[in-house]
């Protein structure tokens, strides 16, 4: 039976958890998560977990978030004035958004605080800081 390497194109099942038990994804009642092995399509953690696994190998990863989704980095929020923000666009607490960088490149956002004056945008991935935790399964594998 083959094992997944460097290049394989790989199937997998997965529950994501956080360390206190919340799950904050799954693949159930979805198509297997597909990705190129070692291609940075997946967050490294888990990335480097499926080398070695054969088909219908299961595991349970501990996932450091600096090799997740790195740390929560304060210099990723912003505080702006609500009046820089269009009357049209939503500024609720939690709302998603996304930005325009001066290279084109498109950012997501999140509010994370409005007051009368002033909102808070922050970019950092929801889940940056975060020590993840993923049971997975290894459905398919395409060799390279």
């Amino acid at each position: 039976m083959s094992q997944a390497k460097a290049g394989d194109t790989v199937r997998i099942t997965y529950i994501g958890t956080l360390t206190n038990g919340k799950m904050f994804d799954s693949s159930e009642g979805r198509d297997p998560l597909e990705f190129v092995v070692g291609s940075g399509q997946v967050i490294k953690g888990l990335d480097s977990a499926i080398t070695g696994m054969a088909v219908g190998d299961k595991k349970d990863i501990a996932v450091p978030c600096d090799q997740a989704y790195g740390a929560h980095n304060p210099d990723a929020r912003q505080t702006v004035p609500r009046t820089q923000i269009p009357a049209d666009i939503p500024i609720e607490t939690g709302t998603k958004l996304q930005m325009q960088t001066p290279q084109g490149q498109v950012l997501p956002i999140m509010v994370a605080e409005v007051t009368e004056t002033e909102v808070t945008l922050d970019a950092n991935h929801p889940l940056a800081g975060e020590d993840l935790n993923f049971a997975i399964e290894i459905v398919g594998i395409d060799a390279a």
